[in-house]
């Protein structure tokens, strides 16, 4: 998936209030983006990086870029940008190109479910099991190789699997999906020290029948594509 506008390379003066971000274009100019991106982002808001900002000229929008990677300048990218896994895998789905999922012809993203809460994605196919499919954007990494979620306290994290764990004792097929959005991680774990309670759920997720899955990204300033499967590490018995 491309992104809809060239990327511009900057520094990050700040990140601030959670969805701001003052930067430093390379003209010298200082602009503040926006930042989707609701969790702590440990590791990668530290004054100085070079990032990467999708400029845009939509009159809706107040603030005039938006902040989607970090660039390791060791050839690595990380992207920041929650709202963009789910795009991109979206597309990938329609395609079949998801490994194990890749059997169903309808793709339902946002579908309401459980309590007052709506599923990434349901996918359907007569003959097989409804699909719940939650997706989480994993940006964390503390270990060279290890990616880690979540990088904050998520009580909607837990809830979501507490929902997906009823899913699946329904008889329906529950997916919890870690897309990771980093190009340095070959493996996926629970961060269990940052959020014991979201380790706890996820564990008792898995015992009712919830399938954890994790798939990688390629990652440039030019687009961000779903990759290969990466393997996961949970505890079952938190």
């Amino acid at each position: 998936m491309r992104f809809q506008t060239p990327l511009v390379p900057a520094r990050l003066i700040r990140r601030y209030k959670r969805f701001l971000a003052d930067c430093t274009l390379d003209d010298g100019r200082e602009v503040t983006a926006h930042c989707a991106n609701p969790g702590s982002m440990m590791g990668l808001a530290e004054p100085g990086m070079k990032i990467w900002l999708e400029p845009n000229d939509d009159p809706k929008k107040k603030l005039k870029f938006g902040w989607r990677l970090v660039d390791h300048e060791n050839g690595h990218f990380t992207g920041v940008d929650t709202s963009v896994p789910n795009r991109a895998l979206r597309s990938a789905l329609i395609d079949r190109q998801i490994p194990d999922l890749d059997a169903y012809e309808t793709v339902r993203p946002e579908v309401k479910y459980g309590q007052a809460s709506r599923i990434d994605f349901l996918l359907t196919q007569p003959g097989l099991p409804d699909t719940y499919v939650e997706v989480k954007s994993v940006t964390l990494s503390r270990q060279p190789g290890l990616a880690e979620f979540p990088d904050s306290v998520t009580a909607r994290g837990a809830k979501h699997l507490g929902e997906l764990a009823d899913m699946a004792r329904d008889g329906h097929r529950a997916i919890l999906l870690y897309l990771v959005q980093r190009t340095d991680c070959s493996t996926v774990t629970v961060a269990a020290d940052i959020d014991p309670t979201y380790a706890a759920a996820l564990a008792a997720a898995t015992r009712a029948g919830v399938e954890v899955m994790a798939l990688g990204c390629t990652l440039s300033p030019d687009s961000i594509d779903v990759a290969n499967p990466l393997p996961v590490q949970i505890a079952t018995a938190v």
